[in-house]
């Protein structure tokens, strides 16, 4: 049994599958989900567990070299454009519209949805190399 990092078995077995380039898209909890990636859906209740904190677990384990959100949370949800901002410095995180966000997000390889219940908490992660 693990005994630190993330226990949920779907979700570490399957970022143990992601290699270099691979998009996780991290989501609210009324994101549309596409059909093709695989999804583990840790949603239990309205904000929880929180996209913060999903979103902090996942980048303690995955090499991440840049990401995509929506411009839409820079109004809609500050707290969720804060702390993207706070993750990704220069010119990792890039904005798009809500709707290119949902476009992209049909090429993900991995969606984690959260419980998270503001508007447009989602980003979309691309992995990156540790070497």
């Amino acid at each position: 049994m693990k005994k630190a990092g993330i226990l949920n078995r779907q979700l570490s077995g399957a970022l143990a599958e992601l290699g270099h380039g691979d998009g996780v898209l991290v989501c609210d909890a009324g994101m549309p989900i596409p059909d093709g990636p695989r999804v583990v859906d840790l949603a239990f209740r309205a904000g929880v567990p929180s996209f913060a904190e999903v979103l902090d677990g996942l980048l303690a384990e995955l090499v991440v070299e840049g990401a995509t959100a929506a411009t839409e949370v820079r109004d809609a949800n500050p707290a969720a454009a804060k702390l993207l901002a706070g993750h990704f410095d220069g010119g990792a995180l890039e904005f798009v519209s809500h709707e290119r966000l949902k476009e992209l997000s049909a090429g993900a390889r991995l969606v984690v949805r959260t419980g998270e219940a503001r508007p447009y908490a989602n980003v979309l992660l691309r992995c990156g190399v540790f070497f």
